[in-house]
């Protein structure tokens, strides 16, 4: 007797990212916020696209949970900092997207787009 599962052919899916994503490695930091304490934890960006980025950092974070991702440009004072949302895992290895509710949050997640896209040598739109 023949197994049907083996006779049908793997089923092949159409890319689905909503937008390119580019390979970056800069040092980041991972702010969150619970029941009256911050914790900030060191990281490291290692993709980056419009709507969010893949990071690593040592925290235990789930699912859901909204951090904030805080970059520091070279030559640069200020840091920038988006907030955003873990939108998967794999062990220390983050998906987050980045929450653009409003129009500053926009300004800011395009800001730090902008400052990591010159680190990639590409344009990131």
């Amino acid at each position: 007797m023949t197994d049907l599962a083996l006779m049908v052919p793997p089923r092949i899916y159409p890319y689905t990212r909503r937008w390119p994503r580019y390979r970056v490695d800069v040092p980041i930091r991972v702010i969150v916020c619970r029941a009256r304490k911050a914790s900030i934890f060191d990281g490291r960006g290692t993709s980056l696209s419009e709507g969010g980025m893949a990071l690593f950092a040592g925290a235990e974070l789930n699912l859901g949970d909204e951090v904030a991702v805080e970059f520091t440009p070279p030559f640069s004072a200020p840091p920038i900092r988006v907030d955003a949302r873990i939108c998967n895992r794999m062990g220390y290895t983050y998906g987050v997207e980045f929450l653009m509710d409003s129009s500053t949050q926009k300004q800011e997640a395009a800001q730090l787009r902008g400052h990591l896209s010159s680190l990639t040598g590409m344009a990131i739109l």
